[in-house]
């Protein structure tokens, strides 16, 4: 008598928890950049990772839960490529390039995690814009610990510091939104986006730790 074979979902019990909970995890980043958190339906999802409803549920808890994971896992991965990408032995203004070639590069290769991350989430707000208001928290401390580096090293590190936090965020603003640009401009490289923002700003942090400020006419209120 031959052997039963093991029907799709007894196989899928068999792969390890972190796989099919990356499995599942996919298969949501993918339907919520689409649709939005609102619109998108745990039957797509479920559709896309190939399991059941009950098996998300038991892996990764509701909606709401799965929702966040995405958010955070892709944060995450996000802020560690960027990290990945700086090359501490450098320069600190070469150590932004790369840093920022690294971020250009992770949302031209994962596009539909920087959609949840940049547009969907912020979107829902609540919690889930939490998440990312921490995320963009953590990337301004990157920065301005750059822009600190860089003043000390010329001797201005008071300054550095008084303007560092403010100017980094003015950047990784700036950064997201020259992102949301570059999906819609492929063709244009991170290397290039990473370059035209570093034009932008960074010769103005070099100017400000320097002393050479714009300041309006006394005229002026």
């Amino acid at each position: 008598m031959s052997e039963e074979v093991p029907r799709p979902a007894e196989r899928a019990k068999r792969l390890p928890r972190a796989v099919r909970e990356r499995q599942i995890l996919d298969a949501a980043v993918s339907v919520f950049s689409r649709y939005g958190y609102h619109s998108a339906s745990m039957d797509e999802i479920s559709e896309v990772a190939g399991v059941s409803k009950p098996m998300i549920y038991t892996y990764l808890g509701s909606k709401e839960d799965l929702f966040g994971a995405c958010i955070r896992r892709e944060a995450t991965r996000l802020l560690e490529a960027v990290q990945d990408g700086i090359k501490p032995d450098l320069p600190p203004d070469m150590q932004l390039w790369h840093g920022l070639r690294a971020f250009y590069r992770f949302v031209a290769d994962y596009r539909e995690s920087w959609t949840v991350l940049h547009r969907q989430a912020m979107t829902v707000g609540g919690t889930f814009a939490a998440e990312i208001t921490d995320m963009r928290t953590r990337a301004i401390e990157l920065v301005a610990a750059l822009v600190v580096s860089a003043g000390t090293r010329k001797g201005l590190g008071e300054q550095a510091e008084f303007s560092g936090a403010g100017l980094s965020a003015a950047l990784v603003g700036a950064a997201e939104s020259l992102a949301d640009w570059a999906l819609d401009h492929p063709d244009v490289s991170d290397g290039v986006l990473a370059s035209w923002l570093m034009n932008l700003v960074w010769l103005g942090f070099n100017d400000l730790v320097e002393g050479d400020v714009w300041k309006p006419s006394e005229s002026d209120d």
